[in-house]
């Protein structure tokens, strides 16, 4: 698979919150989090540009509140801040798309010419899939491995549980028969990069 020069890697939402196993249900991909480090390793050893994106929620009682420890970066992604030769940025946001954040994530990526987006993160059908999603309504090439994203298991409004393989395959297949992005594996990506 070809990887633009310049594509930037869209890293979301990898915090500290979700680690807490009593506020939030079980997960799915345990190998979620060593396929994320592949990739920003891979992107920044090629000076790849590198967005890390945080969520600050404005809901008082949110372990993802400024403030609180569960809003810090993992310590994973954390540690490779600033780390890559090529460009980075940091988005702050309060809903689920990284294009609505502070920076204004879009004028930096056009003013960059990036066209190519690689997204990764948590959660996989919240997150990650409304990132991609507005990517694709803006025109980028956007690429998901959803083998470096995870999830959590679901109510629906029916009181219906789903798990969070059940959501991470559902991602999956609206974002590629809606054509909203390209889902590969993380193999493919860093051959490619």
């Amino acid at each position: 698979m070809r990887i633009s020069d310049n594509a930037a890697l869209i890293v979301v939402d990898v915090q500290e919150a979700w680690n807490d196993q009593d506020f939030y249900p079980p997960r799915n991909n345990p190998a979620a989090e060593g396929n994320m480090a592949r990739l920003i390793d891979t992107w920044q050893a090629a000076g790849r540009p590198v967005v890390f994106v945080r969520h600050d929620s404005s809901e008082p009682a949110s372990p993802l509140r400024p403030g609180r420890r569960g809003n810090d970066l993992q310590d994973f992604v954390q540690e490779r801040r600033g780390k890559g030769s090529g460009p980075e940025l940091l988005v702050t946001k309060t809903v689920n798309s990284a294009f609505l954040g502070t920076p204004d994530l879009g004028r930096w990526l056009d003013e960059a010419g990036i066209r190519q987006l690689v997204v990764i993160g948590i959660m996989t059908n919240w997150c990650v899939e409304t990132t991609a999603r507005m990517g694709g309504n803006l025109g980028y090439d956007v690429i998901v491995p959803v083998d470096a994203t995870y999830t959590f298991d679901a109510v629906g409004p029916d009181g219906e549980s789903l798990t969070a393989d059940e959501l991470f395959r559902a991602t999956a297949t609206n974002l590629h028969a809606a054509r909203f992005a390209r889902i590969v594996p993380t193999a493919a990506l860093v051959e490619g990069a």
